[in-house]
């Protein structure tokens, strides 16, 4: 599985919800890539799963991948919550 955190620039928020997703799919035991873009690259890259704002998410909605829309970008229980929305049973 491959999940995409997507911001503005590709390498500050985007790098903060990397770590975020990243403490999550250990906890929960889950083995997956996580990569990080910005918003103009995003729409070229291959996902599973795209993790991003609401201000992006509207942007990315033709990708045809589930997308996770994040609040607070540090909060893992915010986190893990939609995670398991879209991880593999």
């Amino acid at each position: 599985m491959k999940i995409l955190a997507v911001c503005g620039m590709g390498f500050g928020s985007s790098m903060v919800l990397r770590m975020t997703i990243e403490s999550v799919l250990r906890e929960l035991g889950v083995n997956a890539s996580v990569a990080t873009s910005d918003i103009g690259m995003a729409k070229s890259e291959t996902a599973d799963v795209i993790v991003t704002s609401s201000e992006f998410s509207q942007l990315l909605a033709d990708q045809g991948v589930p997308i996770i829309e994040i609040q607070n970008y540090v909060d893992k229980r915010e986190m893990k919550e939609k995670l398991l929305t879209v991880l593999p049973k």
